[in-house]
This record gives C-alpha cells, sequence and structure tokens, in this order.
C-alpha cells in the first residue's frame, strides 16, 4: 500500500513538549502562544532543574491552566534525554499526538495549525527551514551555512530523503514514536534530531515536512555548543558508515 493508499486514523490528544533549562525570559511568553494557537492541546514543560528559576515560572503556569503539566529532572541531561523523559510522559498519558518545540521562540506556535493538519496524512511531519517556503530571520550567516551543511552531509551519509533532518519543530503520532526503538536512543542535542528522522525513515514510517520560519532567539543564551556539533558529526558518520558495510556485506 502506498502512502497515498493508507488510511490514517484519527490523531487523538496533541501535547506539545517544551525542553527548558535557563529560559525563565521564554516560558511564560511561549506557553501563552502556544495555549492560543491551539488551545485543545496540552503543553508538558520539561526543566531539567534549570538555576535562573524556570522550573518554579513552570509551576505557576500549571497552578493557573490545567492544560500546562510540568516534568522537573534532576539537573541538565541534553536534549535528548528531555525529549525521551517527555515523550514517555506523554504515551503514559494517553496522548496521541506529540510534539517537539524550542522554548527560545525560534519555533513559531502560530505555526502548529499546519504540522498536526498535515500530520493527517503522515506519521511524522518535520517543520522545515530548507523546502520551499520555509526560511530563518536573524541567523548569522555561519549558522545557516552550518545548518544546511549539517542536514546535507546527514541526507548523503545516511541516505535519508529530508531537506532539514536538524530540525526540532516535529509531530509524531504516538504509535510512530513507539516504532522508532527509544530504549535504543542515545543520542543527545544536534544529532538527537537526526536520529529519530533516519529511525523513522529506515522503519518505513512516512514522513512530511512543511515549511516553517525559524527564528533566531531574542532573549536567552543559545544551547548550540561545539560538543554539540562534535557528537553530531561523529555519531552521524558512524552510522553512515554502518549502514553502508551492512548494505554491501548484505550482497
Amino acid at each position: 500500500m502506498t502512502d497515498g493508499q493508507r488510511q490514517y486514523g484519527p490523531l487523538g490528544s496533541t501535547l506539545v513538549i517544551i525542553p527548558t533549562y535557563n529560559e525563565a525570559e521564554n516560558i511564560k511568553p511561549i506557553v501563552s502562544r502556544v495555549r492560543s494557537a491551539v488551545p485543545e492541546a496540552h503543553v508538558l514543560i520539561a526543566d531539567d532543574n534549570s538555576p535562573d528559576g524556570t522550573g518554579k515560572l513552570a509551576d505557576e503556569l500549571a497552578a493557573e491552566d490545567d492544560k500546562v503539566h510540568v516534568l522537573h529532572r534532576r539537573g541538565k541531561e541534553g536534549l535528548g534525554a528531555a525529549y525521551l523523559a517527555g515523550f514517555r510522559w506523554g504515551i503514559e498519558q494517553g496522548h496521541g499526538v506529540l510534539v517537539e518545540m524550542d522554548a527560545d521562540g525560534s519555533h513559531q506556535p502560530e505555526e502548529l495549525p499546519r504540522l498536526l493538519t498535515a500530520l493527517k496524512g503522515a506519521d511524522l511531519v518535520l517543520g522545515s527551514r530548507w523546502v520551499p517556503g520555509g526560511r530563518v530571520v536573524n541567523w548569522p550567516k555561519y549558522r545557516e551555512v552550518l545548518s544546511r551543511g549539517g542536514s546535507t552531509y546527514s541526507r548523503i551519509m545516511l541516505d535519508v530523503p529530508i531537506r532539514d533532518v536538524t530540525g526540532g519543530f516535529r509531530a509524531f503520532r504516538v504509535e510512530t514514536l513507539q516504532g522508532l526503538g527509544l530504549d535504543e536512543v542515545a543520542s543527545q542535542g544536534y544529532c538527537f534530531q537526526v536520529d529519530l528522522a533516519r529511525r523513522a525513515v529506515q522503519s518505513g514510517f512516512h514522513v512530511v515536512e512543511v515549511p516553517i520560519t525559524f527564528v533566531e532567539r531574542e532573549l536567552g543564551d543559545s544551547k548550540m555548543s561545539r560538543d554539540i556539533v562534535v557528537e553530531a558529526l561523529w555519531r552521524i558518520t558512524a552510522w553512515g558508515v554502518g549502514s553502508k558495510v551492512s548494505k554491501i556485506r548484505g550482497h
């Protein structure tokens, strides 16, 4: 059965997962925008014990709104670990759609309905900066080169037909996540997104990209670091080489 012939079931309830570490300046505005853009959705703030008080602010939001929830984590363990914890929480709570979104405003909550609409005919929807209609705002040129280059390198090494494989604005059907072998995911940071995308493609899930506008954060500090880039480079290379060796041996 082709993707066009496949019958997709109803989406079920939506949970937007927002990992935080020192996002006190951003958390209230971003949650407010999410609740306005998709009033029916729940929000889970997964806070890594932020020293700036983000967790306390998140608790205040949850006390005021029964669709806002907080997952307090022991410490800074990385983006991947925060999302995996959020996925487990969302699955346990019975949500049908789990969304990844940054806390810093770089992902526009107003574009969430577009991702959710596309998910009605897909297993995974990626908000893409690099498909026609996608764009970045206020990014220095080196960041754009790094991101485009990382996506291109990943696409070639891993043989995945995705233009923005490193992007972090995504909507998953819960069945998709359950089929990705999340217990085996060890990657963090930049390459966590690559890992999930390659697993989705390799598992035969239908992945769709929709254009988004990515806006560089105005408040707080970026979490991008040299260590994150280095981890991504060696993991993607190892995955790609391993896959190609397996194909050769298979012949």
